[in-house]
C-alpha cells in the first residue's frame, strides 16, 4: 500500500513538472513568435552564403566582422535601393495618371482590329477596350465595384510587401551577426544534433546545411534567372512596367508556378502594340523563359547532395503549400533527413547478422 501511495505521488510530482515545463515552453514561444519569422530567414540566409562569406573573409585577411558587414551592406542596399526605385516610379505614374484624369486628358489608345481574332476573349476584350478609349470616365464609373475591389486587394498587396521588405532588413542582420560567429553556431547546431540522433547527429546536420543551399540555388536562383530574363525580354519590346512584372513573375516562379502566367498577357499586349517581327520574338523569348527551369534546376537543385533531386523538390513544394516561402527551405530538409533515415533503416535491415555472417 505505501508503495503504491509513493508512486502515485511520483506520478503527480512528473505530471506537474512536466506541464510547468510545457507552460514554460508555450509561454516562451509566445514571446518569441514575433522574431521566429526573422530569425528563420536570417539562419536560411547565412546557411545559403556563408561559402560567399568565406571568400569575403579570405579576401579581407581574415576578418570576419568585416566580411559580414559588407554582405549585410551589399545584400541591403540589393533590397533597399530597387524598392526604393520601384515605389518612386509607381508614384509618379499614379500621380501623372490622376493628374490627367483630374484633368480630362487621359486616354486609353484604341484596340486594333486584330484583336477581336483573337480566340474565346477577342470580341469582348474588343468592346470593352473600344469604349475605355471613346469615354474612360463612363466605363470607370461601369465597373466602379471592380475598380473598388481591385484597388483594395492592391493596397492591401503593398502593406504585405512593406511588412515583407521590413522583416528581410532584420533578416539579413541577423545573417550577418549570425555569419561572424559560425563556428560557435555549427557546434552547437552539432551538438543539439547529437543529442537527439546520437553520433549520426553530426551528418544530418551536414546535410540540412546542403539541402538548405541546395533549395536556395535550385528554386530561389532559378526564379531569380527567369525573373532577370523576363524583365529585359520585356524591356526590350517596351512593356509598361517592366520592372513590376519582372518581381511578379520572380515571385510566381518561387512558389512554383509558370512565368506564363505573367507573360502571355505581355505577350497579348506585344501583339497588340508592336509590329508582328517583334512579338513573335518576345512570344518565343518568353516560351523559353517560361521553360528554362526544367533545365536549370537539374543542375542546381540537388547538386552535392546523395538525396534525389525528386525528394528535394516534393519537400521544397509540400513545404510552400503547408507554410509558405520559408516551407520550401523546411520541407525540404525535413523530407531529406526523412529519406536519408529512411535508406539508414533499410540498409541497416538488410545487413546480415553477426550470427549470419559467421
Amino acid at each position: 500500500m505505501a508503495d503504491r501511495i509513493a508512486h502515485t505521488q511520483r506520478t503527480i510530482d512528473t505530471a506537474i513538472r512536466l506541464g510547468v515545463v510545457a507552460a514554460l515552453g508555450y509561454f516562451c514561444f509566445l514571446v518569441l513568435a514575433p522574431f521566429l519569422l526573422p530569425v528563420a530567414w536570417g539562419i536560411i540566409i547565412a546557411v545559403a552564403v556563408y561559402p560567399l562569406h568565406v571568400r569575403l573573409e579570405a579576401a579581407f585577411g581574415g576578418r570576419s566582422r568585416l566580411a559580414a558587414a559588407t554582405f549585410a551592406l551589399v545584400g541591403l542596399a540589393l533590397l533597399i535601393v530597387p524598392t526604393v526605385l520601384l515605389v518612386e516610379s509607381a508614384a509618379e505614374a499614379y500621380q501623372a495618371a490622376h493628374q490627367a484624369y483630374q484633368a480630362g486628358t487621359l486616354h486609353v489608345p484604341p484596340p486594333r482590329e486584330s484583336v477581336r481574332e483573337w480566340p474565346l476573349v477577342g470580341e469582348r476584350l474588343y468592346e470593352a477596350w473600344l469604349a475605355s478609349s471613346k469615354n474612360l470616365t463612363a466605363t470607370l464609373e461601369r465597373f466602379t465595384p471592380q475598380v473598388v475591389q481591385v484597388a483594395g486587394g492592391l493596397l492591401s498587396a503593398i502593406a504585405g510587401a512593406g511588412a515583407t521588405i521590413v522583416q528581410f532588413i532584420i533578416s539579413i542582420l541577423i545573417a550577418a551577426a549570425l555569419m561572424t560567429n559560425a563556428a560557435s553556431g555549427r557546434a552547437a547546431a552539432v551538438s543539439l544534433g547529437s543529442r537527439l540522433a546520437g553520433e549520426a547527429g553530426a551528418d544530418f546536420v551536414d546535410l540540412a546545411t546542403a539541402t538548405t543551399r541546395s533549395v536556395a540555388q535550385g528554386v530561389l536562383g532559378v526564379a531569380l534567372i527567369q525573373a532577370l530574363l523576363a524583365g529585359i525580354g520585356m524591356l526590350a519590346v517596351g512593356v509598361p512596367a517592366a520592372g513590376v512584372w519582372a518581381l511578379l513573375v520572380l515571385v510566381l516562379a518561387i512558389v512554383q508556378l509558370p512565368p506564363l502566367v505573367v507573360l502571355g498577357p505581355a505577350i497579348v499586349y506585344v501583339f497588340s502594340a508592336n509590329d508582328t517581327g517583334p512579338a513573335i520574338a518576345f512570344m518565343i523569348w518568353g516560351v523559353l523563359v517560361s521553360v528554362s527551369d526544367t533545365f536549370l534546376k537539374p543542375l542546381l537543385l540537388g547538386r552535392g547532395l546523395d538525396v534525389p533531386m525528386l525528394v528535394i523538390l516534393l519537400g521544397a513544394i509540400g513545404g510552400m503549400i503547408l507554410s509558405g516561402v520559408i516551407g520550401l527551405f523546411v520541407g525540404a530538409v525535413i523530407l531529406a533527413l526523412a529519406y536519408t533515415l529512411l535508406m539508414a533503416w533499410i540498409d541497416q535491415d538488410d545487413a546480415p547478422t553477426p550470427e549470419e555472417a559467421a
